[in-house]
């Protein structure tokens, strides 16, 4: 189970040019298949002119990452699986890399096409920050007042991060935890407080 992931700052573009044809990359942070969407329609747009429009994602999934490409009429295996290598070779996620192709007049070869888009994408890449981000599952704890001392020291002893507490009838802690320690948590709080406190794991 993952608890940290590789990914982009902040959207980063690079320009290069093979005999003549412009490349143009685009590397931008994505985190559902609806905002990848989004983004290549709005490149298009920006690129209405450009002949091949390419691109290659990951997005963090268990136990694989989802992952796609698109050629983009260019021929097979030559533009969108190149892009996507350069991301699996930074072992980047919820990132998409767009490369918008002007071609020049002469044929740079599969070979060639393969080696420009995926320098494209690399110097991109080299021109932006790559960041580490934690990931971290929210945990609802309901129980009685008197139990807030058993709660508590849980919390505190497996150092999740306390986001609220509410106290009323029955009182209310949200607190988040990496992915990989939640069944330890629970375990924990129900050995604490003899099971008499409820958590549930939040959407």
């Amino acid at each position: 189970m993952i608890d940290r992931y590789r990914t982009i700052a902040v959207a980063t573009s690079a320009r290069i040019q093979r005999k003549r044809s412009r490349f143009i990359a685009h590397v931008l942070p994505a985190e559902s298949l609806e905002e990848i969407e989004e983004e290549l329609e709005r490149v298009r747009r920006l690129h209405h002119d450009a002949r091949h429009v390419c691109h290659g994602y990951r997005l963090l999934a268990e136990p694989e990452p989802i992952v796609g490409f698109d050629d983009a009429g260019e021929p097979a295996g030559s533009a969108g699986l190149s892009i996507l290598q350069q991301l699996e070779q930074e072992d980047l996620l919820y990132v998409l890399a767009i490369v918008v192709r002007y071609f020049g007049g002469v044929k740079l070869g599969i070979g060639g096409l393969v080696r420009a888009y995926g320098d494209a994408v690399r110097e991109a890449l080299d021109r932006g920050s790559i960041i580490e981000r934690a990931l971290e599952t929210e945990l609802a704890i309901f129980f009685s007042p008197d139990l807030t001392s058993a709660v508590m020291g849980t919390i505190h002893r497996h150092g999740a991060r306390v986001v609220r507490i509410e106290y009323d009838a029955e009182a209310r802690a949200t607190v988040a935890v990496p992915p990989s320690g939640v069944a330890e948590f629970a375990d924990a709080l129900r050995e604490a407080t003899g099971a008499r406190a409820r958590m549930e794991v939040q959407s």
